[in-house]
């Protein structure tokens, strides 16, 4: 697939990109380059091919799910300007 100069020029604007005009040539023929490369890959026969997720057939270790440290809450809450019932108190943002 070969992109114009106009493709070009609208898919940079829409990606707020600035290309030049001196670049436009240039960026066109990368472009066009990859959209055939696209069009390889969409033409090749995946029939009978199961998705994966994954190219090796491996699972995941899984740790248990387990405290490991203490709560810290009070001592952390020390440092904080205001707090009030175990909540950090903030200003107001939004009005």
């Amino acid at each position: 697939m070969s992109l114009s100069h106009d493709d070009v020029r609208k898919i940079a604007r829409l990606a707020r990109l600035n290309v030049s005009d001196a670049e436009v040539a240039e960026v066109a023929d990368k472009l066009s380059s990859i959209l055939g490369m696209v069009g390889q890959l969409q033409a090749t026969n995946t029939a009978g091919v199961a998705p994966m997720a994954h190219p090796l057939d491996a699972a995941q270790r899984l740790r248990p799910d387990e405290v490991t440290e203490s709560d810290a809450r009070d001592a952390y809450q020390a440092n904080a300007p205001q707090v009030e019932n175990g909540l950090y108190l903030v200003p107001r943002v939004i009005e």
